[in-house]
This record gives structure tokens, sequence and C-alpha cells, in this order.
């Protein structure tokens, strides 16, 4: 077994200056289907990155290789480099468990763990990594990233399904924040909300990015063009562009970004 040890190193003098995130001709096949082809692309710390494309065009699948959720997807194949802050998260000394940890996910559809209260759904991350101990200071501060604290502080210990589907979702996202992680990656977080609930979700995605790298999976380009500081157009598996959010959407280097960024398909 591989001891628990930091995903990252500690920073060098010009960390800042360096990418968060790096990825390098990344290859994703499921048996014989080739579902995300030759991708590179970086993105530097603190900054939003919005994946948009048609449905069926590798979007999730990039986002899952970040923090290899593949790992636990029978017939699946990893091929190529994805570093956070210069490590290679599929390194041989790299634990998946802390790899995740480190790398939070939040998935399309609300998913709080229906048997526990508010208060145990933000502590279960902190329970399954063996983080024990008095977590009230930890569940207040993430329920405050997450914006949610003022609408439930006094009934932490009611059902977490006693919430709003909107609540419920930010009530994930606390709890991917309880275990402090370097990342949050975002899989149409707000596909299954209401324009109330949505709009509340996309000015916490403002919030949150003055502490952490996000990448977001949307279908819907105003959101990306709302949320993201860059945002990358894929199709079929392939990266087709990547760059500056008012880039793509105002002056795209490719015909196929263009064509799908005005409705011409998707």
């Amino acid at each position: 077994m591989i001891a628990a040890q930091p995903l990252v190193q500690p920073p060098l003098s010009n960390a800042r200056a360096a990418p968060k995130l790096q990825v390098e001709r990344l290859d994703v096949h499921f048996r014989a289907r080739h579902a995300v082809k030759d991708v590179s692309l970086t993105l530097a710390d603190r900054s939003v990155l919005a994946v948009i494309g048609p449905s069926g065009c590798g979007k999730s699948t990039f986002l899952r290789a970040i923090n290899r959720m593949h790992d636990l997807v029978p017939g699946a194949l990893v091929k190529g480099k994805i570093r956070i802050d210069g490590r290679d998260v599929y390194a041989r000394d790299v634990d998946p468990v802390l790899l995740r940890r480190s790398v939070g996910m939040v998935f399309q559809r609300p998913n709080p763990f229906p048997a526990m209260t508010i208060f145990d759904n933000v502590v279960a991350g902190l329970k399954l990594n063996g983080l024990r101990g008095n977590h009230a200071e930890l569940v207040e501060k993430s329920l405050r990233q997450a914006a949610l604290w003022d609408e439930v502080k006094d009934r932490l210990k009611s059902s977490a399904l006693s919430l709003s589907g909107g609540q419920q979702q930010r009530l994930c996202i606390a709890r991917a924040l309880a275990v402090q992680p370097q990342m949050l990656l975002m899989d149409e977080p707000a596909s299954a909300l209401d324009p109330i609930a949505t709009a509340r979700i996309e000015e916490l995605i403002h919030e949150l990015k003055e502490r952490y790298t996000i990448v977001i999976v949307t279908h819907n380009m105003q959101q990306a063009a709302r949320v993201s500081d860059r945002t990358a157009f894929f199709y079929m598996g392939e990266l087709v562009e990547c760059g500056p959010t008012e880039q793509i959407f105002t002056n795209p280097k490719e015909r196929r970004t263009e064509d799908y960024v005005t409705g011409k398909f998707g």
C-alpha cells in the first residue's frame, strides 16, 4: 500500500507563473471506443476552464480523466500525461484516493447522501478520508464557501433531502470543499436546476475561483461565456480549439468552433 502523502510537492518560487494543470497527448479508450483523442492543454492556477461541445464528444470523459475516475471503469485505458503543479497524476506513486481528495468532483445531478443530515453530508468526505475530530468549524467554513450557511445554519440536523435542488447542489459543493481540495471538477452542475438556482451556482463559481482552479463541463454556451476564463471546444473526441473565452466566442480560429458557437450544429 502506498503511504499517504501530499499529491503536490511544496510550490517553487515561480509556482504562480507555472500552469496548475497540464494535459499532454491525452487518449482515453473504452475497449474499442476511442473517446478522447490526443488532447493537450494548460490551465493557470485559480482560473476557470469551460469545456463545451455536442453530446458524446468526450467532454465528461476528459473531465473524469483528470482525477482518475476511469480507474474504476472496466476496460478503460488512459494514455498521455496529466500534471497538476508539475506532478503526473498517473505516476505509480500517486494514490488515486488522495488524488480525488485533492481534485474534487461535482456531478450533474445533486447527490447528497439521503440517509444523512446536512451536517453529516458535509463531514462524510472527512470521515471517508480518516480525518476525525470535531468538524463543526470546518462544516461552517465549507457551507459558507458554498454560499449555503445562512440558509441552513438553523437546521443542520435536518435531512439533506429537505433542501431544494439548488441547495442540494451547493451542499454537494460544500462536501467537496470540506476535504480542502486544490481543484474542482464540475460536470454540468446546473443542467438539472431552475434559472434562479443556476444563477446562484454561477455566482458561486466566480467566488470559488479566488481560491480554486475549476474545470466545468457545460452544454450551455452562454454559461461558459459567463463563468470561464478559457474555453475548450471538443468535437468527436478531439480538442478542436482552446483559448481565452472571449476569443473563442467572438473570433474563433477554427471553422468548426465558429459553426458550433453560432448554432449551426450541436
